[in-house]
C-alpha cells in the first residue's frame, strides 16, 4: 500500500526500501547503532517494512514482526532529524498501528523514548515495553 500526506509517501512494499538510507537512519539510533548491515539486511527480509520518502530519498522507516494472528511487535521507527517535528513519525505510527493486517492483535513495542506519542495511540507498560490491549 502507499499513504500520502503533504509532500511525503509511505510505502509497506518491501522493494521500495533504500538499504542504506535505513543503514545511516538506524545508526543514528540509540537501539540499533551498532546493529550490522548483515543483521539489517536479514530484519528487513523477514518483516513488513514502512519506508517514509521525501520526493524520492527515504527518510523514515519502520517495520513490524508478526504471525498475522495474535500478535504485531512494531520496531526500529525512525525518521531521519531534518524531518522530525512536523507530525509526520505520528503520522507513520497511526498508519502502522492501524494496519488492518494487525490492528486487532496484541500490538507492542520497545522503547526508552516517545512514551507520550505512543500514549496517544493507547499503549502504556513500562519504560521499555509499551503495549495495547485487544
Amino acid at each position: 500500500m502507499i499513504y500520502e500526506c503533504k509532500s511525503y509517501r509511505v510505502s509497506d512494499d518491501r522493494n521500495d526500501v533504500q538499504l542504506d538510507k535505513v543503514e545511516s537512519l538506524l545508526r543514528l539510533s540509540y537501539w540499533a547503532g551498532d546493529r550490522p548491515l548483515e543483521t539489517i539486511k536479514v530484519s528487513i527480509e523477514n518483516s513488513i517494512c514502512f519506508s517514509l520518502f521525501s520526493d524520492e530519498l527515504q527518510v523514515g522507516f519502520a517495520r513490524v514482526v508478526t504471525d498475522f494472528a495474535t500478535v504485531a511487535y512494531i520496531a526500529d521507527l525512525i525518521i531521519h532529524p531534518d524531518h522530525r517535528d512536523k507530525g509526520i513519525g505520528k503520522w507513520m505510527f497511526e498508519l502502522i498501528h492501524n494496519d488492518p493486517r494487525w490492528c486487532s492483535k496484541f500490538q507492542f513495542l520497545a522503547t526508552d523514548d516517545a512514551h507520550a506519542l505512543y500514549e496517544h495511540f493507547g499503549f502504556s507498560g513500562s519504560s521499555k515495553l509499551m503495549s495495547t490491549t485487544v
